[in-house]
């Protein structure tokens, strides 16, 4: 057991994990961040954006910026500041009493505050060319890179409120967006069923599902089958979005922390703060309305100086 007790550790390093970092670092209470595990998909350093090729609307960068690249900076900033590194994965939290603790493995870390910034994953069809073909040409986020696919055909895969209004959104870029749904109908609200069955330039291909994407360096169609017929054809798609939901990485706090049914954490309106004084929340593991790396950031900014202020009424400002 590690005999040192921090002022805060931060568990997971996208930019909420990392932005918390860089504040609390500039305070002076020394963060330990939690970083995760390369290997892990769902709990990696970096986050999603570890996953991503270019992203264009972070503020600051008008030619675009890597989303590796843009992580690395995240930490190197942090790291400037003193914010310390711990490359593994928490295995579990006992936030029962003061000092908290947070295993990895079988060292337990002890602080007094703790900022949760797991993150949450998008959820994939399980095709073998996906991890291959994200980030060119697959993609899971329409805001983050619907610009590349001007003029283009794509699919967006899946029947709920989310992959309507991805698939809406595309249209100011797409020539055409093919809806592929295993249902014969949307699952979505009746709001956005009429918006997209509206839309000139939404298609779609009901009773459907993608059994395999084509290409090597860049999508260049998908493979898709007709679960009635079982008959099975080509789809010439140079663009396709997953939007068939996210999973919070949030198993580590079951029966700790307040989550909502969908598994989200719950935050005080306002505010990073959880049902548990001292910790707090940031980044899409309690955000499933925007999911947008700068929206992260803020959050991660205001958990940090939540912790910062909790800590100085505890007296250890």
């Amino acid at each position: 057991m590690a005999g040192e007790v921090r002022d805060v550790v931060i568990v997971g390093s996208g930019p909420a994990g990392l932005t918390a970092a860089i504040y609390t670092a500039r305070a002076n209470l020394r963060p330990l961040v939690i970083e995760g595990e390369p290997s892990s998909t769902s709990d990696q350093p970096g986050g999603q954006l570890m996953l991503t090729t270019e992203v264009e609307n972070f503020p600051g960068f008008p030619e675009g910026i890597m989303g590796p690249e843009l992580m690395v900076r995240f930490r190197e900033q942090a790291e400037r500041f003193g914010a310390e590194f711990l490359t593994a994965k928490a295995t579990g939290v006992d936030f029962s009493r003061q000092p908290f603790e947070v295993s990895v493995g079988d060292v337990v870390q002890r602080a007094r505050a703790v900022i949760v910034s797991t993150g949450a994953q998008s959820l994939m069809l399980g095709l073998e060319a996906e991890p291959r073909l994200l980030g060119h040409g697959l993609s899971t986020c329409a805001t983050c890179d619907g610009f590349f696919f001007r003029g283009q055909h794509i699919a967006v895969v899946g029947g709920g409120d989310s992959a309507v209004e991805e698939a809406t959104f595309l249209t100011k870029f797409a020539d055409k967006v093919t809806m592929i749904h295993r249902r014969d109908s949307l699952r979505a609200s009746k709001i956005m069923r009429e918006r997209a069955h509206a839309n000139p330039k939404i298609e779609f291909l009901w009773n459907t599902q993608v059994i395999d994407l084509l290409g090597e360096e860049t999508l260049e169609g998908a493979v898709v089958r007709d679960v009635v017929s079982g008959e099975t054809s080509t789809l010439p798609v140079t663009g396709m979005f997953v939007a068939i939901g996210h999973r919070p990485n949030t198993d580590l706090f079951k029966g700790v922390l307040d989550m909502e049914d969908n598994g989200y954490l719950v935050t005080a309106p306002g505010s990073s703060t959880t049902n548990v004084p001292g910790v707090f929340a940031c980044g899409d593991v309690q955000d499933h309305t925007y999911r947008q790396a700068i929206t992260a950031a803020g959050s991660g900014c205001m958990a940090a100086i939540d912790c910062e202020r909790w800590l100085e009424a505890q007296g250890h400002g």
